[in-house]
């Protein structure tokens, strides 16, 4: 499915629709996300809880098969000073399937800013819910801990 807007909101079916929102997002956002990655749970799930802290640049992921707690990207060094609120889409749910990007800096793969896409399980809303700016290193490495 393509993505199609629905009063204010975009909903849509697939990743390649989260990331397309994403991508949207962040143009506006004049810093584009250029690398992307979906969340998985060591345990093969894709469906999570978030709560993030935009401030402390902090998002944490909660798998909603085994209820392991994932930091996400370089969430790690900056979780003592956070206070993580639980996202929640319009239609109330809390399960979200997770899509992260990043820009880079010019000519480099050093992040520059995060975004954090969710698909609503529920009600296929999809959307950014979360981005900050972001000094995180090699986007590789941070991507593969999202």
């Amino acid at each position: 499915m393509a993505l199609t807007k629905k009063g204010e909101f975009w909903y849509g079916t697939t990743s390649g629709d989260t990331q397309a929102e994403l991508r949207s997002y962040s143009v506006a956002n004049r810093h584009e996300a250029v690398r992307f990655a979906a969340s998985k749970c060591e345990c093969g799930c894709r469906t999570f809880a978030l709560q993030t802290d935009e401030e402390a640049g902090v998002a944490i992921r909660t798998c909603t098969d085994c209820g392991q707690d994932h930091l996400m990207g370089d969430s790690a060094d900056h979780v003592e000073e956070a206070v993580p609120e639980a996202h929640e889409c319009v239609c109330e749910n809390e399960v979200f399937e997770l899509m992260s990007g990043v820009s880079v800096h010019e000519g480099t793969h050093d992040v520059r800013w995060y975004y954090i896409g969710c698909h609503c399980v529920e009600c296929n809303l999809v959307g950014v819910f979360a981005d900050w700016p972001c000094e995180a290193g090699d986007a590789a490495a941070f991507l593969a801990k999202v």
